[in-house]
């Protein structure tokens, strides 16, 4: 890392950047693309990593589950910082947030299998990883990260060659 990289709470002003550090990995299919309302509904999870001068330089975001499970998503990096630490930097911020939610476990689903691996994280063996119970109210939920966690047929197209993995806290 040749620069320090600062991470902060998003603000609604970040989500342009956001959205531009997203394009390009939804264009890809490595990321799903959100309407721009998606974000400003969900800015209150997101973290923005920018760098001496101010510029956004990544993005991610925590999403909580349950009471025990949360899911980092929506990780972008900046081509110029590819390789810098950034997304490092901002799932060692985002699992610390995790801790301070009192969320014990962490969900991704993801291309990046080695990267996660250095963070903890595990390929889910279990594929319902939750009690029956709480499986029925996860159901329930409108939220495409819950369904892709539960891993329900009707997101399967949008996950093919995705990982599904976990890290305990």
């Amino acid at each position: 890392m040749t620069e320090k990289i600062r991470i902060r709470p998003a603000r609604t002003s970040d989500v342009g950047a956001i959205k531009a550090l997203v394009a390009p990995l939804a264009d890809q299919r490595i990321l799903m693309a959100k309407e721009t309302v998606a974000y400003y509904e969900s800015l209150q999870e997101f973290r923005i990593a920018e760098a001496a001068d101010g510029q956004v330089i990544g993005c991610g975001a925590l999403h909580v589950m349950w009471e025990d499970l949360a899911e980092v998503r929506t990780r972008a990096a900046s081509d110029a910082w590819l390789g810098k630490g950034v997304g490092h930097v901002l799932v060692e911020r985002l699992l610390d947030d995790a801790r301070a939610l009192g969320v014990s476990r962490v969900f991704c689903l993801t291309f990046e299998v080695d990267f996660f691996k250095k963070h903890g994280f595990e390929v889910m063996a279990d594929q319902t990883a939750v009690d029956p119970v709480v499986y029925s109210e996860l159901l329930r939920s409108h939220d495409e990260g819950v369904a892709e966690f539960l891993d329900l047929a009707r997101v399967k197209p949008n996950t093919l060659g995705n990982t599904r993995m976990i890290k305990t806290l």
